[in-house]
């Protein structure tokens, strides 16, 4: 990463610490009334890549806040997601973090856009090709342009509460969207919620690579 890079690392988390007790005063439930200061956040991380995401969870109503931070997917971008976390100041009542971690319990539904999306509703099948994980994804009617589709965004979250943001951007080749069979049992296929398994089964000698989405 260019030493220009570093140095507005450097910058950003220095306005983080300046700002991040208004954020923090600013929070209602799961919500921070901080617009502004987001904002502010967003176009700094923009400066330092273009891919850069970030957003909060908290698990447990006692524990701190986690600022997790993203790369929409971008293997490209990895490098500064973790440089930018790894020069992530230790502040009290945040965490920060590099990367949607699995999750558990897997949520069963996840509300996109309005649009409620259910787990059971999306299957896979996951084969090892010359050493390379090939990761299929079938739905009904699956959309022409999948940005344009919220069951797109519901199914990354399911894939990243399965087995990882970053597993998937390393050890996944391919991710392709298909239609789904009338009976997807008679073509191999398993539901999306099993797929934890099957991959940890699989993804042991499988070199880390970048991801390509069709």
């Amino acid at each position: 990463m260019m030493q220009t890079n570093q140095q507005q690392i450097l910058d950003f988390w220095a306005q983080v610490e300046l700002t991040i007790d208004q954020l923090l005063h600013s929070r209602d439930e799961n919500q921070f009334d901080a617009d502004a200061l987001l904002t502010e956040y967003r176009d700094t991380l923009q400066k330092i890549d273009q891919n850069l995401t970030f957003h909060f969870e908290r698990d447990e109503d006692e524990g701190p806040i986690e600022m997790i931070f993203g790369c929409d997917g971008y293997p490209e971008s990895i490098h500064a997601v973790l440089s930018l976390v790894g020069a992530a100041p230790a502040l009290s009542g945040i965490r920060f973090k590099a990367f949607n971690h699995r999750y558990d319990p897997i949520p069963n539904f996840i509300n996109v856009a309005d649009e409620v999306c259910e787990l059971r509703d999306y299957w896979y099948s996951l084969n090892s090709i010359d050493n390379k994980l090939h990761l299929a994804i079938y739905m009904q009617e699956p959309p022409s342009m999948l940005d344009m589709d919220p069951r797109v965004e519901a199914v990354m979250i399911f894939l990243d509460a399965l087995i990882g943001e970053y597993e998937l951007m390393t050890r996944v080749w391919a991710l392709d969207w298909l239609n789904l069979p009338v009976d997807p049992i008679d073509y191999g296929l398993k539901p999306l919620a099993e797929l934890r398994d099957s991959f940890d089964r699989l993804k042991s000698g499988i070199p880390a690579i970048g991801i390509m989405i069709h």
